[in-house]
């Protein structure tokens, strides 16, 4: 297992080319699934993440052509339709396998998932979804087992909680049901209304993209694409975090102020100094201590709970007293006491967290959780006084591609160890 050593204190300046969205790209390639035609995906990123669907895909019969950021899925020749535990346990991402197969084949078997250890995220609601649509579903043995033998049928679908993962596995499988379908409530994150433009692109007709209510008339058959990953939002924000608890000065190629005005906003309250250019977004500190400021985690176009984690080091960073509420997912402050770590100053009252900032942070050997809290600690090593080890850092390979690479290219000073 491995560990970051970091020697932290050091100003970020340079440029950051973003990449593909992860999770943009993973929905997208499931949709692979609903046609016999290749689908073409450019800006892909190399992720642990985007390998572990690849492997599920290949389990089904998916051809795979990866040549750099571009990658080709041909689902011509499904044999299997049976989506197992191995895989299906290490991402939860995985589950969005079953809307297409319901949609083009009738059937579909997919282990119950797994992921990160932020609390519980049922799927109850990609299985109403789907039983809206005339799917049967049963449940045995830790398995969904879908079928709608005379194919999926148009319906109406409101979700009573936004859900970003069953929008878009209804989406999918709404595209080839008979009839139309109506989806309300549903998420409008960009990397839904990717997803959407790809589906488009296919041939499925979609009314209402980016807005909580979806109109989709199913189509006889979709055919191939190529359609190019919007640029991951969240990695973006976590490197504009890198230059503002830094005090430094990074250009973010790539970056899109557009679907990221949430964080921005949070940013510039802060006194984080935040410029669009004709390569991305510009981020650097003003010289002056960060105010603090109050963010509450919604879907999108709200806070995004994926930057929670990463805006608690900025805060800690600061020089006033600033609140974090999360109310998308419970259980998700336990970096918290790694940062305390640090030497932050923060106090966990039910989904709230109060932090008062002490302007510095000093290195320790600490310990991540999940994606985002591995995220939050190595900013928070890069902005330390002293030297920090990030343990477990398995979880970054999830959704930051080549870490290590790009943080060194503006002056980090870390190196991955193994251990």
């Amino acid at each position: 297992m491995d560990k970051i050593v970091i020697r932290g204190g050091k100003p970020l300046k340079g440029e950051i080319r973003v990449g593909g969205a992860k999770n943009a790209a993973l929905p997208l390639m499931t949709a692979c699934l609903l046609t016999d035609k290749a689908l073409v995906l450019e800006n892909v990123p190399k992720l642990a993440d985007i390998d572990t669907l690849g492997s599920l895909l290949r389990n089904f019969g998916v051809e795979e052509e990866r040549a750099g950021s571009r990658l080709s899925l041909s689902a011509s020749a499904i044999k299997d339709f049976t989506a197992p535990y191995d895989l299906v346990r290490k991402m939860r991402a995985s589950f969005l396998v079953l809307g297409p197969l319901l949609a083009r084949f009738g059937q579909a078997k997919v282990s119950l998932p797994g992921g990160c250890a932020i609390g519980p995220r049922p799927v109850d609601l990609h299985l109403k979804a789907m039983e809206a649509l005339g799917a049967q579903i049963k449940l045995a043995d830790g398995y969904v087992e879908a079928n709608a033998p005379g194919g999926l049928k148009g319906g109406r679908i409101r979700f009573p909680t936004v859900s970003v993962g069953a929008t878009e596995n209804a989406l999918m499988a709404a595209s080839l049901a008979k009839g139309e379908t109506v989806i309300e409530n549903a998420a409008r994150e960009p990397e839904i209304v990717d997803l959407a433009e790809c589906l488009v692109a296919m041939g499925a007709t979609i009314e209402g993209i980016g807005t909580e209510r979806l109109l989709v008339q199913g189509v006889d058959e979709l055919g191939g694409t190529e359609h190019a990953v919007i640029p991951d939002r969240i990695e973006a924000g976590s490197y504009a975090i890198a230059a503002a608890a830094t005090g430094g000065d990074l250009e973010l190629i790539g970056a899109r102020a557009d679907i990221m005005d949430a964080v921005v906003d949070v940013l510039r309250k802060a006194g984080v100094v935040v410029a669009v250019t004709d390569k991305g977004i510009r981020v650097a500190a003003n010289g002056e201590p960060y105010v603090g400021f109050d963010v509450i985690t919604q879907p999108y176009p709200g806070f995004p709970t994926d930057m929670q984690a990463q805006m608690m080091v900025l805060m800690a960073m600061g020089g006033g007293a600033s609140m974090i509420t999360e109310t998308i997912f419970e259980n998700r402050y336990m970096h918290v006491p790694e940062l305390a770590r640090m030497g932050a100053d923060i106090v966990v009252h039910g989904s709230s967290a109060m932090v008062r900032g002490k302007g510095k942070l000093i290195g320790a050997p600490v310990m991540a959780t999940d994606l985002r809290a591995s995220m939050c600690l190595v900013l928070a090593g890069l902005a330390a006084e002293g030297k920090t080890e990030v343990n477990r850092i398995y979880h970054l390979d999830r959704g930051y591609e080549r870490i290590e690479e790009k943080l060194k290219a503006v002056g980090a000073d870390l190196e991955r160890v193994k251990v």
